[in-house]
């Protein structure tokens, strides 16, 4: 009995809600809520995504292990010159490329810990920098296809190529990123929250095993090729990791635990593609099409799919939404997009970009204040969403 109150006390309560998920879409595949077809479709859909949380998960870690993160956020805290709005710049333009011409998900895995540990280069606090991550991992994600997992998905039922995709959603892009810029200042950077005036840079130092660097800058390198090379997520990531951990089981192979498997994602994930099919198949369909209306409103469109991304999670948010919308209705599928990329803000299961970001800080110990990130977020959820969906109709 002492061993398995141990056992559950070492869950969190995230780790609970996971777990329980997992459960709740077991349980509708069991009784027949979810017929076994629908299932199986379901997760042969998220296998290769699976594949690409494990695999970028095990690369962001072992490239953390060989100092790669370190000896980036060096010299960018170098560059910065002790200036905390120039540092707060290039941070903020970093993130929002990256995010861009990558995706949101490699925003929050490999650049996560780069700016985490430029707070601890710099001596100063982490909340700011990984906040400044997560935020615009997730509102700097709407002007090109690949810049996130839902603008793939709405792809052919937009029908935009990637020109005329951007070319709609330039305007809306500069909104969102400029409203997220200042709620970045206002709560997180300015001198009344950092306290200080000025900060430190750092003194470069040299890595402790230069093969390990290189091999780890290699698979990064490696990745981001594969990505721009428009490999799918998975296949980029899967040999770039494999590269890093013949890297480490040749150099240190005592860093090579199973605590590098992002055993709770996979859960979480995995239970959430049984439930939310469960619940389109029982009711949802209807329940979405009541909710945007038939009016075409773009206000209202953008509404749900964000509070739909932030109770379920944006991925399976937009499918549901956008199933109810009919194909090139491209002012309200973009609309949409712009719901469940700019607002999931608010909880931590929002888009699979902020579980990534949590479980990076929950491997760095970095405290994130739970009250202040669902304030904090559920404002610039708001203000985002109205100057972002204010811009794709007016300008985009």
């Amino acid at each position: 009995m002492c061993d398995h109150h141990r056992v559950w006390r070492r869950f969190g309560v995230l780790d609970l809600i996971r777990i329980g998920l997992l459960v709740l879409g077991l349980v509708f595949v069991a009784t027949g809520l979810l017929p076994w077809d629908d299932a199986v479709d379901s997760l042969s859909h998220i296998g290769p995504l699976l594949v690409f949380l494990v695999a970028i998960i095990v690369l962001a870690e072992l490239t953390k292990e060989a100092q790669v993160f370190d000896a980036i956020a060096a010299r960018m805290a170098v560059l910065g010159r002790g200036n905390y709005a120039a540092l707060f710049f290039l941070c903020g333009i970093f993130a929002s490329l990256v995010t861009i011409f990558l995706n949101l998900d490699t925003t929050a895995v490999l650049l996560t810990p780069v700016m985490l540990a430029l707070a601890a280069k710099a001596g100063i606090a982490a909340l700011p920098l990984a906040m400044t991550t997560i935020w615009l991992a997730n509102t700097a994600s709407l002007l090109l296809p690949v810049s996130n997992l839902t603008n793939l998905l709405g792809m052919q039922k937009i029908g935009l190529d990637a020109q005329e995709f951007a070319a709609r959603m330039w305007a809306p892009q500069i909104a969102a990123i400029a409203v997220t810029m200042a709620f970045l200042w206002v709560f997180f950077w300015r001198r009344g929250e950092r306290r200080d005036l000025r900060y430190t840079p750092p003194v470069l130092e040299p890595v402790a095993d230069r093969v390990l660097f290189w091999a780890a800058s290699f698979g990064c390198v490696l990745f981001v090729v594969l990505l721009l090379l428009e490999f799918h997520v998975a296949v980029a990531a899967t040999p770039a990791a494999l590269v890093v951990v013949g890297a480490f089981l040749l150099r240190a192979r005592e860093r090579l635990t199973w605590r590098l498997v992002p055993w709770q994602l996979v859960i979480f994930v995995t239970g959430l593609f049984l439930v939310v099919p469960t619940l389109s198949g029982n009711g949802l369909s209807e329940l979405m099409t009541s909710l945007i209306g038939d009016e075409g409103d773009p206000y209202r469109t953008a509404a749900v799919g964000a509070a739909l991304s932030n109770v379920i999670n944006n991925l399976p948010a937009f499918q549901a939404v956008a199933t109810v919308i009919p194909d090139l209705d491209q002012d309200r599928l973009l609309a949409l997009l712009v719901g469940t990329n700019v607002a999931p803000l608010v909880t931590p299961w929002a888009s699979l970009a902020t579980l990534l970001w949590f479980e990076s800080c929950r491997r760095h110990d970095v405290k994130v204040p739970m009250r202040r990130f669902l304030l904090t977020g559920a404002g610039l959820a708001v203000v985002g969403l109205v100057a972002t969906v204010w811009a794709l109709v007016e300008l985009g």
